[in-house]
């Protein structure tokens, strides 16, 4: 009897382990948004609604591979590479394992839609509610070499090259050549999430670089992520190995190219990666003014969307110095953002990324932030298609969220001078219903020339979120 009952509770508790086991293994299928649905390939995002109805056009008038010197997009990765050694070229992908040292080079980008020409990829950029895909794939990379600094004491002889230095040169050159020719002097370094391969990151730098028109240089930071569901904590750990190499990188480029200012987005587990590395920086210059700090990294806006990241972790980064690192913190949060409500749920902590209840912060909390202008929390929630999916990727997906994405990388501005209002419930802002036509309205003022267009320019669909 006695064996009976110890069985019957052995057995029991066996099948509550398995039910829960269960449960997280179906919640981390759910937390896919990360990733691409195809692994090489990502349709390009929705139109943000800043040109969505064609007056606002930040395309070149020919085929932007003929003005960008380097034709492509440039990556940083620290991945493994995939060599071939009946290749006579250096051309190469990367694997999805650590690799420590941080590689430079640049990726061919192609639409993957036959006979598409510039004048019809235009069109449809500009396009509210394309019906047609155009899917953007890696056609090829070429690397330049290794970043002198990330070789360390542990690094196996054979892998040291022998032009120490000399794809440095050649980064930062072609880095150079583009600024040289373009409107905004800057640098945005684009860092991915979980569970993706080596392409997703420069197909998505690509995409945002293109809706800002080609000005300025995109790098995209390609981490060794991996594209398997249960990778999720490891793919953490290596977040913090991979953040001394992200330091490395962007003290390189304050150091050897001629940007003035470098702005980050940092996307769900990527975030990790960019506040470890700035944390770093807070604590070497501990010693220095906010002021020197940012004469000498030079960083900019620092832009962080669905941050899965531990919101009492972040306060402590705070308190270490991390708003002297960079001009301007951009913190955006959502409460319909499943990914994020799921790893509130396996870490049983709060998510930087996750909308706050009101009601639990405390005085002191909401005092400091009213007081740091140079941090924003901007709540995402209402914006329009914020929820597609699992509502993680809204970056990508609102054409309000990306259109503000784009304008803080354009102009440097606080949010109230990007259409958004300061919520009266807590120190958070937010897309009033009029923002479409509040964002018209600031880049009109920027831009009076349009004021004839916009004039005859036809009507927006009667769909569209812009007010009339």
């Amino acid at each position: 009897m006695n064996i009976k009952v110890t069985f019957g509770f052995f057995f029991a508790g066996f099948l509550r382990i398995a039910f829960k086991n269960l449960i997280v293994l179906v919640l981390i299928l759910a937390l896919t948004a990360c990733a691409s649905n195809k692994p090489y390939q990502i349709n390009m995002m929705p139109a943000p609604d800043v040109f969505s109805d064609g007056i606002f056009d930040p395309f070149p008038d020919s085929d932007p591979d003929s003005w960008v010197p380097y034709g492509g997009m440039l990556y940083a990765t620290d991945r493994q590479p995939v060599t071939d050694e009946s290749r006579t070229e250096k051309i190469q992908f990367y694997q999805n394992q650590r690799g420590f040292l941080l590689r430079l080079g640049v990726g061919e980008i192609t639409v993957k839609k036959e006979g598409v020409t510039w004048e019809e990829m235009r069109r449809a950029s500009l396009l509210k509610g394309r019906a047609e895909d155009y899917p953007l794939a890696v056609a090829g990379v070429r690397e330049f070499g290794i970043l002198v600094d990330s070789y360390n004491v542990f690094t196996d002889p054979d892998l040291i090259e022998s032009n120490l230095g000399q794809a440095e040169m050649q980064f930062a050159k072609a880095v150079n050549e583009k600024l040289a020719i373009s409107k905004y002097k800057n640098i945005c370094v684009y860092v991915h999430g979980y569970k993706v391969i080596f392409d997703n990151p420069l197909l998505v730098a690509a995409e945002l670089w293109h809706f800002i028109g080609y000005e300025g240089v995109f790098i995209a930071y390609a981490w060794p992520s991996t594209p398997k569901t249960l990778a999720y904590m490891s793919d953490l750990e290596t977040t913090e190995l991979s953040a001394r190499n992200l330091r490395r990188l962007l003290e390189y480029l304050a150091e050897e190219t001629d940007v003035e200012r470098i702005h980050i987005i940092g996307y769900s587990a990527g975030t990790h990666l960019v506040l470890r590395a700035l944390d770093q920086f807070s604590l070497i210059h501990a010693d220095k003014s906010r002021e020197a700090v940012q004469e000498e990294l030079r960083i900019g806006n620092v832009i962080l969307t669905g941050s899965d990241f531990d919101r009492q972790l972040f306060a402590m980064f705070l308190d270490d110095g991390l708003l002297k690192v960079a001009e301007r913190f951009s913190i955006y949060m959502s409460g319909t953002d499943k990914a994020l409500g799921f790893s509130r749920w396996l870490f049983k902590r709060e998510r930087l990324g996750h909308m706050w209840q009101e009601e639990n912060l405390s005085p002191t909390a909401i005092e400091y932030l009213q007081n740091r202008k140079e941090l924003s929390f901007i709540n995402a929630t209402t914006a329009a298609a914020a929820d597609t999916g699992n509502g993680h990727a809204y970056f990508r997906k609102s054409p309000w969220v990306s259109s503000d994405v784009l304008m803080t990388l354009a102009y440097s501005q606080g949010p109230g001078e990007r259409g958004l209002v300061l919520s009266p419930a807590s120190p958070t802002w937010i897309f009033p219903p009029d923002y479409g036509q509040r964002l018209r309205n600031i880049l009109l003022e920027k831009h009076p020339e349009l004021r004839e267009k916009l004039k005859t320019s036809p009507s927006n669909d009667s769909d569209s979120p812009v007010q009339k």
